[in-house]
């Protein structure tokens, strides 16, 4: 796998691009079936969307996205997207539970 710098052609990086796709939409696969794990734990159905932890989260992945030198009000959005996602998926196996 070439680096951004190594790539020779549009095909290649777009090429690049996809792999890395495909490992991010894995890796949201591989989230889930934690997701459902920590519906274990969850004492009642409000306990699920767990605040405190959502908001310690989003200020952990604000200082990820600086060290990465992306832009935290976007990786902001993108993980209240996510967690929103994520919740209400854990909301529905807890109730299966």
């Amino acid at each position: 796998m070439p680096t951004p710098e190594q790539c020779r052609s549009i095909e290649e990086v777009r090429a690049e691009i996809d792999r890395i796709d495909r490992r991010i939409v894995a890796l949201l696969g591989e989230r889930a079936g934690y997701v459902h794990a920590a519906a274990r734990f969850k004492p009642t159905e409000e306990a699920v969307a767990a605040p405190e932890r959502q908001a310690a989260m989003f200020a952990a992945r604000r200082e990820w996205a600086r060290e990465e030198d992306l832009d935290p009000d976007f990786i902001e959005r993108l993980y209240r997207e996510l967690i929103a996602y994520f919740v209400q998926r854990e909301r529905e196996h807890w109730k299966t539970l």
